[in-house]
């Protein structure tokens, strides 16, 4: 097994030791660090940033030839780690002979230890694995203590018992992927980029404690909740319908295409996306019609019908209710020189 040791939570050390451990080539570019890795054990990507010195993230997109582990030495300020498994699964533990905890595609883990405690991750060989990790927690000075971030997300989980160890995993969650595919997105440069990841880091982390939240007051109830296949099922086809809304698509065929009931098929996009499976189809359709307004020379009337709609008054009322005005208004803006009817 190769065992990577990081001594700090700066990010700028951490990169280092990462770079030196992986044999790998670092650059630093916009604020960003990223390191490619193409070594005798292991291949892939690590990126990460650091902002105003109270939020970090990492990103692992990485394939390890051999079993590897990384091991996050005892840090005075004891900080948060919110871990999410976009592809693949890893596994905790406190310290080397504390008990492995798994966490698998689609869930979070959140972690804080004592004061004279390692965490520790554990990464499977030969397995393609992604995953998000936001450190909360640096240094502060003393009279900002109680009010630093680190301090409030600490409060959550501890109360008043700061000496214990805590780690938790959560349900299934879709949301927080496709808000991790957002970050991943951004394709602005300098302060822009960097306002823009820090906005959705702290949207991420703050679904993150709310799903903890959520959680706790589940588990007096009796739900059935979707197992990690059938979320699984759910994205892929969440893709297909984004990919082509046009398609005409029911219940009964998405049901088949999934391999799901309609029952989990609808529950599982009323968790997802807040929305009903028509909703959904209904709610793609007018975001590629707006894509088509601003990028194409078709008039209204033809890309009502293109996108899958036959009524434009219709369209015209849903996006209006999305945009808060009418498609021939909003081309109209985009540029009055060419408004068709």
């Amino acid at each position: 097994m190769k065992i990577v040791t990081i001594h700090t939570e700066k990010i700028q050390n951490i990169f280092e030791e990462l770079n030196n451990s992986f044999d790998g080539n670092m650059t630093y570019d916009l604020e960003e660090y990223r390191i490619e890795v193409d070594s005798h054990f292991a291949k892939g990507t690590i990126i990460g940033a650091s902002f105003n010195d109270t939020i970090s993230y990492m990103q692992f997109d990485m394939i390890f030839l051999k079993n590897v582990c990384i091991d996050f030495l005892k840090i005075k300020s004891s900080p948060v780690y919110f871990a999410y498994c976009s592809e693949g699964n890893l596994s905790h533990s406190f310290g080397f002979m504390g008990d492995e905890r798994k966490f698998k595609t689609f869930q979070t883990a959140i972690v804080t230890s004592k004061q004279n405690q390692d965490n520790v991750l554990f990464f499977e060989k030969e397995k393609k694995t992604r995953f998000t990790l936001i450190i909360v927690g640096t240094r502060v000075g003393e009279q900002n203590k109680m009010n630093s971030l680190n301090q409030k997300v600490k409060d959550i989980f501890f109360g008043n018992h700061t000496a214990r160890d805590f780690f938790y995993i959560g349900t299934y969650n879709l949301k927080i992927a496709e808000k991790i595919e957002q970050l991943n997105a951004i394709t602005q440069t300098g302060i822009v980029r960097n306002l823009l990841k820090e906005g959705i880091l702290r949207i991420i982390l703050a679904m993150e404690i709310q799903q903890y939240i959520d959680d706790l007051g589940a588990l007096s109830k009796d739900t059935n909740g979707l197992s990690q296949k059938e979320m699984e099922e759910i994205k892929e086809l969440s893709e297909t319908i984004k990919a082509n809304p046009e398609e005409t698509f029911t219940i009964k065929s998405l049901s088949k295409m999934a391999g799901l009931s309609p029952n989990k098929l609808q529950e599982g996009f009323k968790m997802i996306h807040n929305r009903t499976v028509n909703d959904y189809i209904t709610h793609m359709r007018v975001l590629k019609a707006e894509i088509l307004i601003r990028t194409s020379d078709l008039n209204i009337s033809e890309i009502v019908y293109c996108i899958g709609f036959t009524s434009r008054s219709y369209f015209s009322k849903i996006f209006k209710q999305k945009f808060n005005c009418s498609p021939k208004e909003y081309k109209f803006n985009l540029n009055p020189l060419t408004i068709t009817a």
